[in-house]
């Protein structure tokens, strides 16, 4: 297997003066101790430590407001170093969609980041719709998917947009929901879609994991730490000790992001 081709699909990154109480208040939202700050220095320490040499960074506007200044920031941790893949963010109750989608590409970002919990809306409600419609056959789109306690991001909800929206790219976080792995199973492992293993691996049993994996297709799943939440040398672990293949485990350390980045980007 080869470790020095890793790409980490699901990192978040704060700026420095506010990361340490940006990682704090995920972890308090969870229940969950944070393993790092979310410094951008963290990152690429954790990383090398594995042989990461690309990560997918992002970070979430809480509210409309932030959503030009969140972009910047991911905008210009990209510019600094080329191991980073910037995805911006929107929000529902942003003025300018399409105006702020042509800004994101102007700025050089590869794809949109949305945290339908942080953000607190529906991912199917209507008046959400015209994010996807503005990125659909444009920009792929990693979401967070599910949560025990909300709806906000219930995996039949992905389900009805990735009807909606047929040519709409996306990559469902944490193998389809978080805690909810059984809905994950019944409306989206199969779809047209792809998975990351964030936030996952630590809570599901191998067998079932792998059920998942090879049902939903190991060519259509990326790996994923969740940084700042998860050890990049614990993660690497939990997933080889699943027991794929060692085709399988290079399809989703690297080969899934090569493919997939070399027709998105």
């Amino acid at each position: 297997m080869v470790k020095d081709k890793i790409v980490d699909i699901h990192a978040h990154v704060f700026p420095e003066k506010i990361a340490k109480k940006a990682a704090k208040s995920t972890g308090r939202y969870y229940g969950i101790p944070m393993y790092s700050d979310g410094t951008v220095s963290s990152l690429l320490e954790n990383g090398k430590k594995i042989g990461v040499y690309k990560y997918v960074v992002h970070s979430t506007a809480t509210k409309a407001d932030q959503v030009q200044s969140v972009n910047n920031f991911i905008a210009s941790v990209q510019k600094r170093n080329d191991a980073f893949i910037g995805f911006g963010t929107l929000h529902p109750d942003f003025d300018d969609i399409e105006g702020e989608v042509e800004r994101i590409l102007s700025l050089g970002l590869k794809g949109i980041k949305l945290h339908p919990d942080f953000q607190r809306f529906n991912i199917d409600d209507r008046y959400a719709m015209s994010i996807y419609e503005a990125i659909e056959d444009r920009l792929p789109l990693l979401i967070h998917m599910g949560d025990e306690r909300r709806t906000f991001s219930h995996p039949k909800r992905l389900a009805h947009i990735l009807d909606i929206f047929p040519h709409l790219t996306v990559i469902a976080a944490h193998m389809g929901g978080y805690k909810m792995w059984d809905e994950s199973m019944e409306y989206l492992v199969g779809r047209d879609i792809y998975f990351d293993t964030s936030s996952t691996l630590m809570f599901l049993n191998n067998d079932k994991v792998v059920e998942m994996i090879r049902t939903h297709g190991s060519e259509k799943v990326f790996f994923g730490v969740d940084y700042p939440m998860w050890s990049h040398e614990e993660e690497l672990k939990r997933l080889c000790s699943l027991g794929l293949s060692d085709d399988e485990l290079e399809l989703i350390l690297w080969k899934n992001a090569h493919r997939c980045f070399n027709t998105w980007l």
